[in-house]
């Protein structure tokens, strides 16, 4: 059965007798066959490259400041406690305004995490959630990725213009930053979000917010210190999603398409989008083919189809981290897969077993120092497996 993708409104297309896209007919370079190869993407690096340059967005975007973390309210501090338990990462603030109950995690030289819950039923994120196995946390997510710009109006008037869609009207001014963040992803259910700080003052904090008497306990664990900075999260999309969900991700930001993993024995692709080899990575994760049946289809779209498209793990670079994984082993803590690789290998790695206040699971990552790669297949293909126990 032949399938194609339109290259313009991005859906899959299938028996059609001339191979166009019913949508666009008279544009005969607007389609591509449906077989999830990296050719395309590759292509359309160099294409949104130039586009960017051509616009003025190339270097308008930096690096990740913040990962937004929605939560129920009644599970909002056990969330946010459970971070501080099982990373690096320390309590900073916690504050209220009209729309959100917020938590401040932070860690040096890491994107800070902001665990928060709404306090109106008005919730852009909820039909992504409403799955099999998710339906029950319908406000619980990783919901944005918030990246720094240095000219906010800038950006927002050209993504405007490219049609870009937003869920304010236009960017949030407060004392602190300017702010404003797409609508969800159709392909991931995820936001971007981009803030301008005023004045290099890091705060979250809107006009008239009222500070919070909270005062969580980081435990007093010293192998926690081993647990560093937020090195990738991976988010997981249909198959035939994979290239549209990519291609708006780079369009959004300045990050880039860098190469991807097929492990075709669990029908997955582990793709990686860079900004550079020494920021915050983006990945990706697919099917290679659609789902069929929870029988026929690989782990990466059961897992879609029971939770829905979204992030699905948190990666900590790690260091000591045998010591690091047996101390939570035993103070509670439960994994999908024991500790994977060696030295030899360039790279240890683990998953958690799922949050059941973030649905997010932890990865826990070591590379060794002569290690250039950023996984091993080895590797991708074992946790790929162990994700079938969710």
């Amino acid at each position: 059965m032949a399938k194609i993708v339109c290259s313009i409104c991005k859906q899959v297309h299938y028996d059609i007798p001339d191979g166009k896209c019913p949508k666009h007919p008279h544009q005969p370079d607007s389609y591509y066959d449906f077989s999830n190869s990296d050719d395309f993407l590759q292509a359309e690096v160099k294409r949104v490259g130039k586009e960017h340059e051509e616009l003025g967005l190339e270097g308008l975007v930096d690096g990740l400041q913040a990962i937004v973390i929605n939560t129920e309210p009644d599970n909002l501090k056990k969330a946010a406690q459970e971070l501080l338990d099982y990373t690096g990462y320390k309590f900073d603030s916690a504050f209220e305004d009209e729309e959100f109950v917020t938590c401040i995690l932070t860690l040096e030289n890491s994107a800070d995490i902001l665990v928060r819950s709404r306090k109106s039923d008005d919730n852009p994120f909820r039909e992504f959630n409403l799955n099999p196995k998710s339906k029950d946390l319908p406000n619980t997510r990783l919901e944005t990725f918030i990246f720094a710009t240095k000219d906010i109006h800038k950006y927002y008037n050209i993504q405007k213009n490219r049609k870009k869609k937003f869920i304010q009207e236009i960017p949030v001014i407060t004392d602190n930053f300017s702010f404003f963040q797409s609508v969800p992803s159709e392909y991931t259910g995820v936001s971007v979000g981009i803030i301008q700080w005023h004045n290099n003052n890091k705060n979250y904090q809107t006009n008239g917010s009222k500070i919070l008497d909270w005062n969580l306990q980081k435990p007093k664990n010293d192998y926690l210190k081993n647990i560093g900075f937020l090195d990738h999260t991976a988010t997981r999309v249909r198959a035939r999603d994979r290239d549209a969900a990519i291609i708006e991700f780079m369009e959004l930001t300045n990050y880039h398409f860098d190469f991807a993993i097929y492990v075709k024995l669990f029908n997955s692709i582990t793709n990686v989008a860079r900004l550079s080899s020494k920021d915050f990575t983006m990945v990706f994760s697919s099917g290679i083919v659609p789902f069929k049946s929870l029988e026929e289809s690989g782990p990466t779209e059961k897992y879609i189809h029971n939770y829905g498209t979204r992030t699905h793990h948190l990666a900590f670079v790690t260091e000591n981290i045998e010591i690091v994984y047996n101390k939570l082993k035993e103070d509670g803590m439960k994994y999908l897969v024991d500790l994977l690789g060696s030295p030899d290998e360039g790279l240890k790695q683990t998953f958690t077993v799922g949050s059941t206040n973030t649905m997010l699971v932890n990865e826990y990552i070591h590379r060794y120092g002569d290690f250039t790669g950023f996984f091993t297949k080895e590797n991708v293909t074992m946790l790929t497996k162990s994700t079938e126990k969710q």
